[in-house]
């Protein structure tokens, strides 16, 4: 595919035709109400929300795109000014409300865009995304495949939603006398929620702005803001700390349950009564101000205390390294690329999975056991915060920390555990 036709979750840079995956913030930089560079693509249920998310946007600019549908669309080359036809088809991702894959196909072969993604092998919804997926390529081969590789090493290994809400049910329900609180995002999780609704028989608090996203997608009776209708509160992930939770506590026995598949393939020390410690720390062991962290190769457990006043339970909404690695053998591309570019860790999919692409024979199937990579665990610094909380000296710190991770040694661009990282693509030049 030539220069200039198509971006994917990018929008600084001029092109024919902007794709969006779905609106969490770090898929939408560079988005604001005055953006107004060409037609945005989106699913039905992102363009239901943008309003809420960038009010003022010319509307007028949103092309929606019926998921499972293949759409024709019709670019001009810039380089001999000939019409480019080019099919594309979004294929729900299973991640958040709105989010999507998209399937391009053209005279320049296939190319397959997850954004972010979860790859349930049983999930009837990924099921239904593989036909729609397989339909859709004809038997043609994904030449090239850019691929949500958030958890791409076999460290990672998460229960199905499933089993994950359960547990996060089985919590409150063990704790009958107690105030819960839920670290969630603005868009994100409400399966979780609505399932803790129903199995509870309880509305759950959410904060306004996210009373809105509810009543848009369509949760009208479910959530509210009022506090004296339900001891469950869902509230933003970045304010549930350590601290608050002491503070809690002090008025009312109150337990945190973070949702993450982050810590999950992380080993904490023991539980004990210590206050101001961060999540991120709850996985390190005692030492020096940098400590190490153990990892526990493919291994799911039960939810994981982190103090007397937190849980975390493995509720991912990013596929795992299995999961990660069965889509990789049905599609076999000829090359894969990961998304995130900065993260906890970044690991170049190819390092794991080579050997199902077509690049394989530059790869070899590598050692699942994570200790005989030399590897037995990760350098961190320590954050003395929860996520979204930082003292002076770490905002100092911010750039000087560093992680050794397998063969890789590569530069954090922030201490907090929440994973971040550049999105988006410009496709272009596809060899």
């Amino acid at each position: 595919m030539e220069k200039g036709l198509i971006s994917i979750d990018r929008w600084s840079e001029k092109n024919q035709a902007y794709f969006l995956t779905h609106l969490h913030a770090d898929h939408t930089v560079g988005l604001s109400p005055r953006w107004s560079r060409g037609p945005l693509f989106c699913s039905p249920i992102s363009a239901r929300l943008f309003p809420s998310k960038f009010p003022g946007f010319d509307l007028s600019l949103l092309r929606v795109l019926e998921v499972g549908r293949t759409h024709p669309l019709s670019l001009a080359s810039a380089t001999h000014g000939s019409e480019v036809q080019i099919l594309v088809t979004p294929i729900d991702a299973h991640h958040c409300p709105g989010a999507v894959m998209y399937l391009f196909r053209g005279e320049f072969g296939c190319v397959l865009y997850t954004g972010d993604f979860r790859w349930e092998l049983k999930s009837e919804r990924a099921k239904l995304a593989k036909k729609t997926l397989l339909d859709a390529l004809r038997g043609d081969k994904v030449g090239n495949l850019y691929l949500d590789n958030t958890y791409c090493h076999p460290s990672f290994s998460f229960p199905p939603r499933e089993v994950a809400t359960q547990q996060v049910v089985d919590i409150i329900t063990q704790h009958p006398n107690h105030e819960i609180v839920i670290g969630i995002d603005t868009l994100g999780k409400e399966a979780l929620l609505l399932h803790i609704s129903q199995a509870l028989s309880t509305k759950i608090w959410v904060w306004p702005e996210r009373l809105q996203i509810m009543h848009l997608l369509g949760f009208d009776n479910i959530f509210t803001t009022k506090t004296r209708l339900t001891r469950v509160r869902a509230v933003p992930r970045y304010s549930l700390t350590f601290e608050t939770l002491e503070a809690l506590n002090t008025i009312h026995p109150t337990i945190g349950i973070m949702p993450s598949g982050l810590p999950w393939g992380l080993k904490p020390p023991k539980v004990d009564d210590t206050f101001g410690t961060s999540l991120e720390n709850c996985y390190e062991g005692k030492g020096s101000a940098t400590s190490r962290i153990q990892i526990e190769t493919n291994q799911i457990q039960p939810p994981r205390k982190l103090h007397q006043y937190a849980y975390s339970v493995p509720y991912s909404e990013h596929s795992c390294f299995t999961e990660i690695e069965e889509f990789l053998k049905i599609i076999q591309p000829s090359v894969v690329t990961g998304i995130v570019s900065s993260s906890f860790y970044y690991i170049d999919p190819r390092h794991y999975f080579g050997y199902l692409c077509g690049v394989g024979h530059l790869f070899h199937k590598p050692c699942r056991n994570f200790r005989c990579e030399k590897a037995k665990n990760v350098e961190v610094n320590q954050c003395q915060s929860f996520p979204g909380c930082r003292s002076p000296n770490q905002l100092k710190k911010r750039k000087e920390g560093s992680i050794k991770f397998a063969s890789f040694r590569v530069r954090r661009s922030r201490l907090s555990a929440i994973r971040k990282g550049k999105h988006g693509v410009k496709i272009m030049e596809i060899d």
